[in-house]
């Protein structure tokens, strides 16, 4: 078997985890692919795989030529497309990273639309509540919320976020709404972790109020804590668009908006590189301009 071979197995099995999985992706039987991955180990002199009857895991070699090995295959592919003229045309698999709840209420239906438009694209969207290295694991585009650290990365700002505090009409009614952020004081808070578990900082004109008060009750998902808030349990602080079906329906309302914070920009980030495929600059396009539409005209919060 070849080179190339190879190390599209290895990297399908790091990928999925088990033999078997790779085996289905790659159209090939497990046998094959066991195959492949012992020749290729048996070339490098290397173990690439612990394996057990339970699972498998990389090895610390395995872990450094997974980032090599996607890198050969994503510049074959784009050598590729080029040599087929392609390179205008988008095709193949574009892999995507964002936050969950972003990704499940905002991005994911733009996906969909844009598969539709573009037939030759498939796509693989992971919804992952941490930092991903693009590079290392193999993705393509990521949305980032928050200002963005470093130059290592092309950006494409399409839009920005509020942080917002909320509580039930019920909750307010019978525990008062607070009209400053130190009223939060005689308040019930629900935190959410990653969202400033208690201490809160709001603004009034050029000065900053940090209110330190520890919650009532802390979750580690956003999801939780407005659920909490939505039955009348307390105030929480969310994204403008984690709450916007709330705020719609009238299940949660905006309280301290005078007091709200600076925005928080989104962008879509992808690696540098001297040649962009095409499935990743339609995409760009794509998102933007769906994304965007979704922001005020002055690309202030989305929905």
């Amino acid at each position: 078997m070849d080179r190339f071979t190879e190390m599209q197995a290895f990297v399908a099995v790091a990928e999925r985890g088990a033999f078997n999985a790779a085996a289905r992706a790659l159209n090939r039987s497990p046998a094959a692919v066991t195959r492949l991955i012992a020749g290729l180990e048996a070339r490098l002199d290397a173990r690439l795989f612990l394996r057990s009857t339970r699972a498998i895991a990389l090895t610390e070699a395995g872990e450094r030529f997974l980032v090599e090995a996607r890198q050969v295959l994503a510049a074959l592919a784009e050598a590729e497309e080029t040599a087929r003229g392609a390179h205008g045309t988008p095709r193949g698999t574009l892999r995507i990273t964002a936050p969950v709840l972003f990704g499940e209420m905002l991005l994911a239906p733009v996906l969909r639309d844009f598969l539709d438009a573009n037939r030759e694209v498939a796509a693989e969207l992971m919804l992952l509540d941490r930092i991903v290295d693009l590079v290392e694991e193999g993705f393509d585009i990521a949305l980032r919320i928050g200002e963005l650290q470093g130059a290592s990365l092309m950006a494409r700002r399409v839009g920005t976020l509020r942080l917002v505090t909320v509580a039930a009409p019920a909750y307010l009614a019978r525990a008062g709404t607070p009209e400053t952020p130190d009223a939060l004081r005689k308040h019930r808070l629900v935190a959410a972790r990653g969202l400033g578990d208690g201490d809160w900082t709001f603004r009034n004109g050029e000065r900053s109020i940090v209110h330190a008060r520890a919650p009532a009750l802390s979750v580690n998902t956003v999801r939780a804590a407005i659920d909490a808030a939505v039955a009348g349990f307390g105030i929480t602080r969310a994204l403008s668009y984690q709450v916007q079906p709330a705020l719609a329906q009238g299940s949660l309302v905006e309280i301290l908006a005078s007091f709200e914070t600076s925005r928080i920009p989104v962008h879509l980030v992808h690696p540098h590189g001297h040649r962009v495929p095409a499935r990743v600059r339609a995409f760009l396009d794509f998102a933007a301009s769906a994304l965007g539409q979704r922001a005020a005209p002055d690309n202030r919060p989305f929905p």
